[in-house]
């Protein structure tokens, strides 16, 4: 049987991981999940995000998914347990996916709220490397201000120089972008940042993980994705979520409106 990835996040965020495998592994059936009904999950509790994580997990499973793959870094800090236990297969996270790309020895990390108070990027890029300072500066604003589609906003600049601020003070080397959201940022923290930091997307470290799952990268890397073999889902607001999805995407996606609650 082919492998049908599912993937999920609470909105656009997870499209950066979604391109990422698409750019990979050309033609892989995908299910991607975007709980827009119930965005942003970083400021919610962590009893919140694990019923959160049940709930989506088992409707990729009976959506016919075979590997899950955890587009959103607050469930993975929080949930992966809940994930692995109703997926029924596979479940590619994150966060040590980022932990493995570090190579510096001071480190910055943007999340979200819940991911920040669970440390669990520190943890990780410490296992992986002793002695590296971890510096995580929580980001609440972003999600939201992203989710409104306006990437050139001066609120949204104003709420990246406070994030970033912390982290150029510590003098990090490396900033793992750690919510699945930040990537779309990656052009206004470029102005904001010296050229030396270097910025982490795990994202690329998950489509190289997913080797694993769909053997080696297409022979086509460099050709244009195409979203033909996906199918994407949200649970609010479709017609808003395509147009968002738009830029990052190079063509509007066609979306489903999805229940999980009865």
């Amino acid at each position: 049987m082919s492998a049908v990835l599912g993937l999920f996040d609470s909105g656009v965020g997870g499209l950066t991981v979604l391109r990422r495998v698409l750019e990979r592994h050309h033609g892989v059936q995908c299910v991607y999940l975007g709980d827009t009904a119930r965005v942003p999950y970083g400021n919610r509790t962590p009893e919140e995000i694990r019923v959160i994580a049940a709930e989506v997990v088992a409707w990729l499973r009976h959506s016919g998914v075979t590997t899950v793959v955890m587009a959103c870094n607050t469930t993975n800090a929080l949930a992966r347990d809940v994930a692995e236990a109703q997926a029924g297969g596979p479940v590619i996270g994150l966060i040590g996916a980022a932990a493995s790309m570090v190579k510096e020895t001071r480190v910055g990390v943007l999340a979200t709220p819940a991911t920040v108070q669970s440390s669990a990027y520190r943890v990780s890029i410490e296992a992986l490397r002793p002695g590296t300072d971890v510096i995580e500066q929580a980001c609440p604003a972003f999600v939201p201000l992203i989710e409104a589609g306006d990437l050139l906003s001066d609120d949204l600049r104003r709420v990246a120089m406070a994030y970033v601020e912390p982290l150029l003070e510590a003098s990090v080397e490396s900033i793992v972008l750690g919510c699945t959201h930040y990537p779309l940022l990656e052009p206004l923290l470029r102005q904001l940042l010296p050229p030396s930091v270097r910025l982490i997307d795990p994202a690329l470290a998950v489509a190289r993980q997913l080797d694993d799952v769909l053997g080696p990268p297409s022979s086509a890397l460099g050709q244009r994705m195409s979203l033909g073999c996906c199918r994407i889902c949200v649970t609010a607001d479709p017609s808003g979520f395509a147009a968002r999805a738009t830029p990052w995407l190079g063509e509007r996606p066609d979306v489903e409106l999805i229940h999980l609650q009865p």
